[in-house]
């Protein structure tokens, strides 16, 4: 399974069984900024899809209750695929900044523009950095705990991107010295 609403939506389920209505909004509130939804509709597909794949189940009650709201829980493969995929996302980060990586160093050829990205990636981190929610947030219950954990992570991460771009500057211009053409008569 490849879509992140899918999995998103199995964390909401594991945090709190519910039907698909109440989901689309938790949803909404949860992942604004970093994830959305086409329509509410995309709720409807995604459970389907979990249902199919035995990852949630849907609640038992009365049979006008399942017809009206149906309600739906995480079963145990549920619970133990989205672990994995949770972990998985290690992989997933480090693919990505691989590929960053990559992508400057094409540009070493051209030092002037590989310092000017990593100056714009800098300020990216910096923003991000800015706008990351404040560790002092007392909200209560699982709001909370999910804001101080995403600013905590965000500023630990961007310091270990700040401290990268400095060390990627000293690389790019220890290359650009190496590859400057030498001036006649000059040091060989």
């Amino acid at each position: 399974m490849h879509s992140p609403v899918n999995w998103a939506l199995l964390g909401l389920i594991i945090a709190r069984p519910s039907y698909a209505y109440e989901l689309a909004r938790r949803f909404e509130r949860t992942y604004e900024g970093a994830l959305s939804l086409s329509s509410v509709s995309h709720i409807y597909t995604a459970l389907a899809t979990l249902r199919e794949r035995g990852l949630v189940q849907e609640v038992g009650g009365s049979e006008r209750a399942l017809r009206s709201r149906r309600r739906y829980e995480a079963t145990a493969a549920g619970l133990a695929e989205h672990g994995d995929w949770l972990v998985s996302q290690v992989e997933d980060e480090r693919r990505r900044q691989r590929l960053l990586v990559a992508q400057l160093g094409a540009l070493a050829g051209t030092p002037e523009r590989a310092a000017a990205v990593l100056d714009e990636y800098e300020q990216a981190c910096i923003a991000a950095l800015s706008a990351a929610p404040r560790a002092t947030d007392n909200t209560p219950g699982m709001t909370g705990l999910v804001s101080r954990l995403t600013g905590e992570e965000i500023r630990q991460s961007v310091a270990a991107k700040l401290r990268w771009v400095q060390y990627a500057r000293v690389q790019m211009r220890a290359l650009a010295e190496t590859q400057a053409p030498r001036q006649p008569g000059g040091p060989a």
